[in-house]
């Protein structure tokens, strides 16, 4: 009886471009959720990957905390933002208005819930950043967070002339690809292994763009390591003390944000 619902449930998620039909389909990916990590990877202890879902007092936090300043932009600049794996892209709404405040232009990616780096999804974000260049004539900040950063920095080596900067956030972009706390879900869901991506790439390899890679000792999602990389990965990590959801929730991630934009 519970494997029925399962497949009743799993049947009905609202996947864009992945429609399962098939039990086989889904004991695919149920397999893909259930394999051995192959490596010693592991994602950040369970107790931070708790604290995970406090993220709904973040609002309330900044009420009570000091008031968040944000300077006017010294030169506006054009920014995509990319949400996380299983997100949606209001996720990231909060951060948008102020970075609109301080005077900068943010895009959405226009994929809605990011279930993973597909080839046809990859596609599909490339298109958005061509018009948007084309659009603005100038290069485009890129902000990810979490696989959204990932996607960022490939988009910035398959395009670098329409790309000015890379901004990730809690990215799992060095390292073993299971040095998290999620890639069970993701394979689930996206249909592929983590280390076996859709796209032609090489993962850890720095895009020939300016890259930064914030990072937070705090996250519970992401191995802190594998989201500030080594040096050669990036140019420069910052570390940051929230959790992973914090990366869009916190003044102190808009601050840092806000300061890279400017530091051009």
């Amino acid at each position: 009886m519970r494997i029925a619902h399962y497949y009743m449930v799993m049947a009905t998620l609202p996947f864009k471009d992945t429609v399962i039909t098939h039990r086989e389909e889904i004991a695919r990916r149920w397999a893909l959720a259930a394999e051995p990590c192959p490596d010693d990877a592991c994602g950040p202890r369970w107790q931070l990957m708790l604290r995970e879902f406090l993220w709904p007092i973040e609002p309330l936090r900044r009420l009570v905390g000091p008031p968040l300043e944000i300077p006017a932009a010294q030169t506006p600049k054009t920014v995509m933002l990319l949400p996380g794996f299983g997100a949606h892209p209001i996720r990231m709404r909060w951060m948008a208005r102020k970075l609109e405040k301080a005077g900068h232009i943010t895009k959405k990616w226009g994929l809605g819930y990011n279930f993973g780096a597909t080839q046809a999804r990859f596609q599909m974000v490339e298109r958005r950043l061509v018009d948007i260049y084309r659009r603005t004539g100038t290069p485009i900040y890129l902000v990810g967070w979490s696989l959204g950063g990932v996607m960022a920095r490939e988009l910035a080596k398959a395009h670098p002339d329409k790309v000015a900067k890379v901004v990730t956030m809690g990215s799992p972009f060095s390292g073993s690809p299971r040095a998290n706390n999620g890639w069970r879900a993701y394979q689930a869901i996206a249909g592929h292994r983590v280390d076996e991506p859709e796209i032609d790439t090489v993962v850890h390899e720095k895009p020939p763009v300016e890259t930064v890679a914030f990072w937070s000792p705090c996250d519970g999602i992401v191995d802190p390591r594998a989201a500030c990389g080594k040096p050669g990965e990036r140019d420069r990590a910052r570390a940051l003390r929230c959790s992973h959801m914090g990366f869009v929730l916190t003044n102190e991630a808009v601050e840092a944000v806000l300061g890279e934009l400017d530091r051009d």
